[in-house]
């Protein structure tokens, strides 16, 4: 069976054509601007393609829940071109295939419960630090959703004493993705954490 697997990230899109066992076949990354742009070139891929079935594991955040009116939406989230955005059924009335929807970081955890580190455990937790933080946690081998999903990544932070960086959250300022996220670590050094792997202070109060 052809699948076809779409990690929707808040800096890229990385698009990719498998099978059940888990082998990539084919990959392909494309920037993530703004809808207009950035999802037509995803269907024109998974057209030639050819696929059967598609997986879509989104930044949020999102409505996974099936019996929802908005469900298969991006919300509320910091991107804004990307609010209230249909995804779902954008990509399966282009598509005409089955599309399976779930967070970015369920969709990582159900890849290491299934191929990587979290095989064979019943309960687990994922967490991504990068352009926003989240969190997926399996509980007695089923993802957790809640009454929606986990946004572990907004919980509120106690501030280092004396450090004056207010957080780059537009929602809540001072939460860990406003703290410690890529962009956090970018508008409080001037650079990004790629370029600034060799000074410990950063990685000091990155940590704290």
């Amino acid at each position: 069976m052809k699948l076809g697997a779409l990690e929707a990230g808040g800096t890229k899109m990385v698009c990719a054509v498998g099978n059940e066992d888990g082998r990539i076949l084919d990959r392909f990354v494309i920037p993530t601007t703004t809808p207009e742009e950035t999802v037509p070139p995803m269907i024109d891929y998974f057209k030639k393609a050819e696929i059967e079935a598609l997986g879509i594991a989104c930044f949020g955040p999102i409505d996974p829940d099936p019996h929802s009116a908005s469900y298969g939406y991006i919300l509320k989230t910091p991107k804004l071109s990307w609010q209230n955005n249909p995804i779902v059924r954008t990509f399966e009335e282009a598509l005409g295939i089955p599309v399976g929807f779930d967070t970015d970081v369920n969709g990582s955890l159900l890849g290491e419960a299934h191929f990587g580190a979290a095989r064979g455990l019943r309960n687990a937790v994922y967490y991504t630090i990068g352009t926003g933080i989240g969190a997926g946690i399996m509980a007695n081998g089923k993802l957790l959703h809640g009454m929606q999903h986990l946004e572990a990544g907004h919980i509120l932070m106690r501030p280092v004493p004396g450090d004056s960086f207010r957080g780059c959250c537009p929602f809540h300022g001072s939460c860990l993705e406003g703290m410690a996220s890529g962009p956090a670590i970018e508008a409080r050094w001037g650079r990004k954490g790629t370029e600034l792997r060799d000074d410990s202070a950063v990685w000091e109060l990155e940590s704290d």
